[in-house]
C-alpha cells in the first residue's frame, strides 16, 4: 500500500518530502484523478502521499508591503470571494471558472501551478500579475517567478525536498485585470484557447501591458511584442491592435478539442475580445 503521512508542522511536513519524495496533496483535484487513472489502466501507485491539509499558515491571502502574498493551500472560492483590488479580476474570473463548484472548494492555487497544464486557469493569470513562487525545503527558501518555475509540459522547476509555500503578487497601482477562456461548454471542460491581462493606463493611455495565452503551447506564455504594440495606445482602440504576427511564437495542438489553425485563430479572437472588455 502507498505510504500516507499527514504531519501537523511544515517543518514535518519538509522533514517527510526530503526523506521520501512524497507527493504533496492539498486539494486532491489533481493527485485524485491521476492515481486512479493509473490505478484503472494496470500500474500500481507506489508514490507516497504527503497530505499537507492540517500544516497550518499554508492558506489565506495577506497584503504587504510591496503587493499580496496568496498561501500555496489557498482555494479558488477563497480567490473569487476575496475583496481584492482590480489588479486581480483576472485571477477572480478564472477562479469561478475553474472546474464546478466542487472543484473550485477544494482546488488551490498551487495545486493547479505544480500540475503545469497548458490549459490550467491560473498560469496565464499569474504570468500577466508578474507572479512569483516562494518555495521552501529543509535547506531555505527562494523565490521565483512563475515564467521560470514552470519549464514545460507539466513540468516545474519544484526541487526534490521542496514545496510551495506561496504566491507572491507585486503592486501595480491603476491597474486592471481580465481573462477570457473558450472551451466547450462554461464548466468542467478543458479549455481551447484562454487569454489574461493586466493593463495599467495613464489617463486613457496604455502605460503598461502584460497579456499571456494558455492552452496553445506546451506552456502558458507571455506576449512581449503585443506588449510593447500595446504602450502608449488609446484604451479605445486598444482591440484593433492585436495581429496574427503577434502570436506567431505559441505551438498549438490538434487534438479531440480542436486543430491547431483553429486554437490559433481562436487565441488572436480571443485577445481582442478581452482588450475590447477594458475599454469604458
Amino acid at each position: 500500500m502507498t505510504a500516507y503521512h499527514r504531519p501537523r508542522t511544515l517543518r514535518d511536513a519538509l522533514a517527510i518530502r526530503a526523506a521520501t519524495g512524497a507527493m504533496p496533496l492539498a486539494g486532491g483535484t489533481d493527485i485524485h484523478p491521476l492515481r486512479t487513472a493509473r490505478a484503472a489502466w494496470g500500474e500500481p501507485w507506489t508514490t507516497p502521499v504527503l497530505d499537507l491539509s492540517a500544516v497550518p499558515g499554508l492558506a489565506g491571502i495577506t497584503e504587504t508591503e510591496d503587493g499580496w502574498r496568496i498561501g500555496a493551500s489557498t482555494t479558488w472560492t477563497a480567490i473569487a470571494e476575496s475583496p481584492l483590488p482590480t489588479i486581480f479580476d483576472g485571477l477572480r474570473a478564472a477562479a469561478r471558472d475553474v472546474g464546478g463548484r466542487q472543484v473550485q472548494n477544494r482546488g488551490t492555487i498551487a495545486g493547479n501551478l505544480v500540475t503545469a497544464s497548458p490549459a490550467g486557469d491560473g498560469i496565464p493569470n499569474l504570468l500577466a500579475l508578474d507572479a512569483a513562487v516562494e518555495l521552501v525545503s529543509d535547506a531555505g527558501g527562494r523565490r521565483l517567478p512563475v515564467s521560470d518555475f514552470v519549464t514545460g509540459y507539466r513540468a516545474t522547476a519544484l526541487a526534490a525536498g521542496e514545496l510551495v509555500a506561496a504566491i507572491h503578487i507585486p503592486r501595480l497601482d491603476g491597474a486592471r485585470g481580465r481573462f477570457v477562456k473558450l472551451g466547450a461548454r462554461r464548466y468542467l471542460v478543458i479549455s481551447i484557447a484562454m487569454v489574461a491581462a493586466v493593463v495599467r493606463c495613464e489617463g486613457t493611455r496604455i502605460a503598461q501591458a502584460r497579456v499571456a495565452i494558455g492552452a496553445c503551447s506546451p506552456v502558458a506564455q507571455r506576449l512581449p511584442a503585443l506588449e510593447d504594440a500595446l504602450r502608449g495606445v488609446d484604451i479605445a482602440d486598444a482591440a484593433a491592435v492585436p495581429s496574427a504576427a503577434h502570436l506567431e511564437l505559441l505551438a498549438p495542438i490538434a487534438d479531440i478539442r480542436a486543430s491547431a489553425p483553429y486554437r490559433q485563430d481562436a487565441a488572436l479572437t480571443l485577445v481582442r475580445d478581452l482588450l475590447a472588455g477594458f475599454a469604458p
